[in-house]
């Protein structure tokens, strides 16, 4: 027999499985497990790629040098030397106000020829046709569409900043640097660099962002790189297309593996379905493959004739898969529409290829090696039906399963940490449910001693196939787990925290008050009613060096530090340590220590830039370098919202220094509108409502989370197909048990409330698993990260188990519900 007449039987052999429903699950399986990964791969490709595309956009220039102070004359001098164009912009948070309303806006300050790349595109009206623009005229300023609804405006009106007024002169419809949403810090307006000046919003301690912008030619653009590489000092850094947003790509990085590993626990739980299926077709192809060996058919001729179908099979639940992945990632785009932002590019063919790869790697690692057994068949078996094949291959198959999607978990991971724990997650998940399910089943079996006989067949069933039964639970615990964590546990989470922030807490802060401010500040709020909050100075200062080494951000690999690093600190002073301080190691200072240069810090940022007790940190305070010892470490009930630094220093030091005070106080519902008030009375002022910003990343977590179930959905579908796999797999065990109790005179209704019981135990078993583990993670997260006292809720457990019997049971019921309708002549005459 030729290659090609080999192929055509293989796709023969294919079409009459199909029909006969003999591949049913194990196709199932592969076209759920692809389109969990492409569902996953087609979104974040279409992101990436819109940042490649939007590169420029995002950027608005060729390269950019951004510093948090004004940066040197020559940079300016240098780009004019080598003939590149250049332009100015000066960004920061500022409060806007029109009549009886104020709002937190970012403020850009431009020169005419912004953006040097990519458009800023602005419309006289709010649903006019926008043009590309440059830097609005001198007086004037555009505004984003939100500045108009949440301050009840129009263009045409007046708008005020700090101490200017300005008329709004057209709505933005498209600016660099907002292309992508992902971490917009709120509505934007844009005014001419000239009138920056006359707002008076420039004050010491403000955090204002300096940004020299370049654009020209290739050549002439890396020269001026290869010079701001060596000519940037601290706080200074140079940004080009290449690296453009590292923040956006960084949030992306870490949103992409999320999701990544939620689609891995759909692929796993495919794999197991695909073992089970695959182990089926192999028993009810023994005797094919014994008739074929008679028949002069060679071992290699049987080997690729099965792996012909298999390719065959791999090739159509790909692109069936990756279909179904192209559908879904329509969906998430839609869930996650509000953080995207704009119009997504096509996915290139990567996503498309991971599918391919994830299809054969589910298909190769845990089908062919069963079914190449099927060659090893002997020719005795035709007269002989027990004889089967050396059980060791079956040993070898599942350990290369393993290998293979321990390969594809490290894969997708992208990181060899974070795959060992997710694969050492779901082998430690087998077990545990395996170890429950036999120690259940077991205790349950001595509990029913006196129970019906429908109840101790049931589970004499179970405790017949123990790895059966703790792959069944361990598969569906997964999937019901998730979504318990993702509803009821994760409500009850952010409820708990809540429930532990006094009613008083803190809800605004005022940034930039200035030292002749306070006086004025505190008749305000007297003459408002309400106490006034305590105000608490800070300067603002660089760590240049620990222990007399120079930092930098390349000393760090964690992202975190890295930003620290490229910041500027809020150093302050105080007598003693607030009451929500605590000291864990040295010792606060005593009165003598007034004037001494002495720090102390944080825990958590101690640890995350290793900084030890005893350590010499030097700061950089306007272009002065202070030294001195870190004397203790401290923890910060930073969830309290009140005011707190990182950094806190003894009296008699810092005064010298320019300094500007924060401050944090509850301000009750009712008594909003005297922000208002307060914003045109201190026009230089940064009001943040707290509770504005909770709702924004209460809202920004409901959309990822929205996202992170839709992809579990394929989870909880591969859960179920683990159970049809299950049942398929035994279902001809299940015949012959079925007829010979026929035979022997039980009902066909007895049979069936002995399944009942088996699936319902199974249910039971796996909403416990999932009641259990969710509970443990909300336990562990209300502990360890949220720091408040875990409310225990009966929920997830009624929930999960309630669920998990009924759902199981009746899943069950229906895969297996005409095994009983067998006449038990017909069973039993076809397996002797």
């Amino acid at each position: 027999m030729t290659l090609f007449q080999e192929l055509l039987l293989a796709l023969r052999l294919l079409r009459r499985d199909i029909r006969a429903g003999e591949l049913r699950v194990l196709a199932s399986a592969l076209v759920i497990g692809v389109a969990s990964v492409t569902t996953v791969a087609f979104f974040n490709d279409r992101v990436r790629a819109a940042l490649e595309v939007q590169a420029n956009q995002l950027l608005g220039a060729d390269l950019v040098v951004a510093g948090d102070r004004p940066l040197p004359g020559s940079f300016r001098d240098q780009a004019r030397a080598l003939g590149l164009a250049q332009a100015e912009l000066v960004k920061f948070p500022s409060m806007a106000f029109a009549d009886s309303r104020s709002l937190l806006v970012d403020v850009r300050a431009v020169e005419q020829g912004y953006p040097l790349r990519g458009e800023l595109r602005v419309a006289d009206g709010a649903r006019n046709a926008s043009t590309p623009r440059s830097a609005p005229p001198p007086g004037t300023v555009w505004v984003d569409e939100r500045v108009l609804s949440r301050l009840g405006v129009g263009v045409g009106e007046r708008l005020g900043l700090g101490e200017r007024t300005f008329t709004i002169a057209g709505v933005i419809d498209q600016a660099p640097e907002s292309v992508v949403g992902f971490l917009s810090l709120g509505p934007r307006v844009i005014l001419n660099l000239e009138d920056l000046s006359s707002t008076g919003l420039v004050q010491p301690g403000s955090r204002i962002g300096y940004r020299l912008l370049v654009a020209g030619a290739p050549a002439a653009v890396e020269a001026f790189r290869a010079f701001a590489t060596r000519a940037v000092g601290p706080g200074q850094k140079v940004e080009s297309i290449r690296d453009a947003r590292p923040e956006i790509r960084s949030a992306l990085e870490r949103a992409e593996r999320f999701l990544a590993l939620s689609s891995l626990a759909a692929v796993i739980l495919a794999a197991v379905a695909v073992a089970l299926a695959a182990r089926r077709y192999l028993q009810r192809h023994f005797d094919a493959c014994a008739v074929m060996r008679c028949l002069g058919a060679s071992q290699g001729s049987i080997l690729r004739l099965y792996a012909g179908v298999f390719l065959a099979l791999g090739i159509a639940t790909s692109t069936l898969g990756s279909a179904v992945g192209w559908a879904a990632q329509a969906g998430l785009v839609r869930l996650l529409a509000p953080l995207v932002g704009g119009e997504l590019p096509l996915p290139g063919l990567t996503p498309l290829a991971q599918g391919y790869v994830a299809g054969f790697v589910l298909l190769l690692g845990f089908a062919m090696p069963p079914l190449a057994a099927l060659a090893r068949v002997p020719t005795l078996r035709v007269l002989r039906r027990e004889l089967g094949v050396p059980g060791s291959a079956g040993v070898i198959g599942y350990a290369l399963g393993i290998l293979a999607i321990a390969a594809l978990i490290f894969w997708e991971a992208g990181d060899l940490r974070l795959g060992r724990i997710v694969l050492l997650g779901a082998v430690a998940g087998l077990l545990a449910s395996g170890m429950l399910s036999w120690l259940v089943v077991r205790g349950l079996a001595r509990l029913s001693a006196g129970a019906s006989r429908a109840w101790r067949m049931g589970l004499a069933n179970l405790r017949r196939r123990p790895l059966s039964t703790a792959v069944q639970v361990a598969a569906l615990s997964m999937g019901l787990m998730a979504m318990l964590l993702l509803t009821l546990v994760r409500g009850d989470l952010i409820q708990s925290w809540r429930a532990s922030l006094p009613p008083d807490a803190p809800n605004r802060f005022l940034v930039n008050i200035q030292p002749d401010q306070r006086e004025a500040l505190q008749r305000f709020f007297e003459a408002q009613g309400i106490p006034a909050p305590k105000t608490y100075p800070m300067v603002r200062a660089r760590l240049i060096a620990i222990n007399g080494r120079q930092v930098s951000s390349a000393d760090y690999a964690d992202e975190r530090a890295k930003r620290l690093v490229d910041r500027e600190f809020n150093l302050s002073w105080a007598e003693t340590p607030q009451s929500d301080n605590r000291i864990v190691a040295g010792r606060w200072w005593r009165p003598e220590d007034r004037g001494r240069t002495a720090f102390s810090v944080e825990q958590g940022i101690a640890r995350t830039l290793g900084i030890r007790l005893g350590d010499t940190l030097t700061y950089d305070i306007a272009g002065v370098t202070l030294s001195g010892p870190v004397t203790s470490l401290r923890t910060v009930e930073w969830d309290s919202f009140r005011v707190n630094f990182f950094v806190v220093m003894p009296p008699g030091v810092l005064e010298a220094y320019p300094a500007s005070d924060v401050a944090s106080f509850h301000l009750p519902r009712e008594r909003e509108e005297i922000m208002n008030s307060l914003v045109k009375r201190f026009p230089n002022l940064l009001v943040i409502d707290v509770a504005a910003v909770l709702a924004q990343v209460q809202a920004m977590m409901d959309q990822v989370i929205r996202a992170v179930e839709f992809v579990f959905l394929f989870t909880l579908a591969a859960g179920v197909l683990v159970l049809y796999a299950a049942i398929a797999a035994t279902r001809d065990e299940r015949l012959v048990d079925a007829a010979i109790m026929r035979t022997l005179g039980a009902r066909a209704a007895q049979l069936r409330a002995v399944h009942m019981v088996e699936f319902a135990v199974i249910g039971l078993l796996a909403g416990l698993v999932a009641a259990f583990g969710a509970t443990a993670v909300g336990w562990a997260v209300s502990a360890r990260v949220l720091n408040v006292p875990f409310q225990t809720n009966g929920a997830p457990w009624i929930v999960g188990i309630v669920a998990g019997t009924a759902g199981v049971a009746l899943a069950g019921w229906l895969g297996v519900r005409r095994v009983v309708e067998r006449p038990p002549l017909q069973v039993l005459s076809a397996t002797t």
